[in-house]
């Protein structure tokens, strides 16, 4: 393939070695790493490598991971138009369809068997929305209908059973009745409501409006980010709150920095998309300041650590937290021309190849490392959260900014 093709634009000057080294890592690294994972005997994708690269072939396999890399590859053939990338979204779509849908009730399981029985039969909103995800970014590169249908289906289901008259809510069983909310509930609480769901709604949605234009998805959108101006974020600390109870009552005192670099990236991109700038949903000056804080209290140099609880910071070092401030200090460069931005993209991704990539043959980027640089026992390379989604992502998004105009 071409170097053109592989880039998918003329990349400015200033970009042009970290540019290609991010290209080499996602086409020579990342992809045959994800479509090395294609189970060609049971369908979908193995479901966990774990960090001494043993593949557990009769590992569970989970919606969210299926989703993403359905996500993963069909913008990756967007982009640079290699067949074997859409062959691999189109893999993805199929098992999402054979295994993940469920055709009696609706909404996306959880989990199946590594034989595509389903497993885990919960049915969260989180879940829901990276169908929706992957589902639009597969129509626009494959053009097949039927994948946009099932999207619309899914946000049906969404804005039907998984809300109330306040917003969204989380966890239900397989017949939309609500269950308790673990799986997205850390740090010891059980929430009721969780700004990590109410940002890949909105991303989901950004992504449908996307493709097709559709006002009563616009609608929606907006009303989350009235959500999040009203509700999830705090001026006064400035920062996003983590988990609500009903009423959107912070029940613990967490700063996520990876969560907060990340929603202020992915609300200008959706203030973007649907042309929000200068109304009442332009949430721009809260974008730019939750990017501050993260520089000015998270970042220390190379890396930024994953989290503060009650003023005590985790200073582990985790791969989805990296590549989110990756894109949202490039995100912040081109909004502010603040070069000390820039400056902390370059350095940011010194400390991932020097850290968090895994160079062994076979593997992809290690999950968690300490403060040392050394990696956390026991993560795994991939399970139903370790996906090609925040470092695939990060390369993509920042391909497309290094890219002259």
């Amino acid at each position: 393939m071409r170097t053109e093709i592989l880039t998918g634009g003329e990349i400015d000057n200033k970009y042009k070695d970290i540019a290609e080294e991010l290209k080499q890592e996602f086409i020579n690294h990342m992809i045959p790493y994800w479509q090395g994972l294609t189970d060609n005997g049971f369908g979908g994708f193995y479901g966990v490598m774990n960090q001494d690269l043993s593949l557990d072939k009769k590992a569970d396999k989970g919606g969210i991971l299926n989703s993403r890399i359905l996500w993963f590859f069909s913008n990756a053939y967007t982009k640079f138009r290699d067949e074997s990338y859409l062959r691999t979204a189109t893999h993805a779509y199929e098992y999402l369809k054979s295994a993940f849908l469920d055709k009696e009730k609706g909404g996306i399981y959880w989990s199946v068997s590594y034989d595509g029985v389903a497993q885990d039969s919960t049915k969260h909103t989180y879940c829901q929305s990276f169908a929706i995800y992957g589902l639009a970014s597969y129509y626009e590169a494959s053009g097949d209908k039927e994948a946009l249908d099932i999207a619309y289906s899914l946000f049906d289901i969404i804005e039907t059973k998984c809300r109330d008259k306040d917003g969204y809510l989380e966890a239900f069983d397989r017949d939309f009745q609500p269950a308790s909310n673990e799986k997205l509930s850390e740090n010891g609480v059980i929430a009721t409501r969780t700004m990590n769901t109410i940002l890949h709604v909105m991303e989901a949605y950004t992504e449908l409006y996307r493709v097709d234009k559709n006002e009563n998805v616009a609608d929606k959108i907006k009303e989350i980010l009235v959500i999040f101006r009203d509700k999830i974020y705090d001026p006064s600390k400035e920062r996003l709150e983590v988990f609500f109870d009903k009423d959107y009552n912070s029940i613990i005192d967490l700063h996520s920095f990876g969560h907060d670099i990340e929603t202020a990236w992915l609300i200008d991109r959706t203030i973007e998309v649907l042309e929000l700038h200068g109304t009442q949903y332009d949430l721009t000056d809260m974008t730019k300041v939750l990017t501050n804080k993260i520089y000015e209290v998270a970042y220390n140099g190379n890396s930024v650590p994953a989290e503060s609880e009650n003023g005590v910071v985790l200073e582990t070092r985790i791969w989805w937290v990296q590549s989110e401030s990756m894109v949202g200090f490039m995100n912040g460069y081109e909004k502010t021309g603040r070069e000390e931005y820039y400056d902390a993209v370059v350095k940011i991704w010194k400390y991932v190849k020097r850290y968090i990539i895994d160079v062994r043959r076979g593997s992809e980027w290690y999950s968690d490392v300490d403060k040392d640089g050394k990696p956390v026992p026991g993560m795994p390379i991939t399970n139903e959260w370790k996906c090609p989604y925040h470092n695939g992502r990060m390369f993509i998004e920042l391909m497309n900014r290094f890219s002259k105009k």
